[in-house]
């Protein structure tokens, strides 16, 4: 008598989860209109939750790695983060389509907000206002930082040798008051080259 194979030997395997993706060049402009016209204070604080969390078009990871790219080129980072990713699944006119978003509609809401602040800059009220903004923009800024440093633990350098290299940024920074170009071309460029050690042949 034959003997039967097991049920689980005869199912198939199952199909990889499909990777959320925009729809459209359209779906890429009001998704980044959106985030930029929630940037007060700073887009950094958003684009992660919207990119990563909210609409998983990059893993925490992939992020962290495109951001890095943005930051070193020429131009706003969020600005060329937002042409990366249209580029990257429409070509050209997702670029055009990430980057209109980006700033048509925010464009706008800030000359309308630059003539009321000239009108009422003077008011202590005002004053008082945006000073506390800026508190607030410096705690959002801080929170992406811990949220990034999350990812260090799937690094190749581990989170110790992140951790060396963000201090030896911090410090370089903040407290020998380096260029900015130095501190890409020196500590970046140390990191990149650590970072190509530990990955395998």
């Amino acid at each position: 008598m034959p003997v039967s194979s097991s049920p689980l030997a005869t199912e198939p395997p199952e199909a990889p989860a499909v990777r959320p993706a925009p729809r459209d060049c359209r779906d890429l402009f009001w998704s980044f209109t959106w985030l930029a016209l929630q940037g007060f204070g700073g887009v950094l604080a958003v684009v992660q939750r919207e990119l990563v969390d909210r609409r998983g078009w990059l893993s925490n990871e992939e992020f962290i790695e495109d951001w890095a790219v943005a930051q070193i080129l020429p131009g706003p980072n969020v600005v060329n983060l937002a042409v990366m990713i249209g580029d990257r699944y429409f070509g050209w006119r997702g670029a055009a389509a990430a980057l209109a978003g980006m700033l048509l509609l925010p464009s706008l809401v800030l000359l309308a907000l630059a003539l009321v602040y000239a009108r009422f800059a003077q008011h202590p009220a005002v004053a008082g206002a945006l000073r506390g903004m800026g508190a607030v923009a410096a705690g959002l800024v801080a929170g992406v930082a811990l949220r990034m440093a999350v990812a260090l633990r799937t690094h190749p350098l581990g989170a110790a040798g992140g951790a060396v290299f963000a201090a030896g940024t911090f410090a370089a920074m903040a407290l020998l008051q380096w260029p900015l170009a130095a501190v890409l071309l020196a500590i970046g460029g140390a990191a990149c080259a650590a970072t190509w050690r530990k990955l395998p042949a």
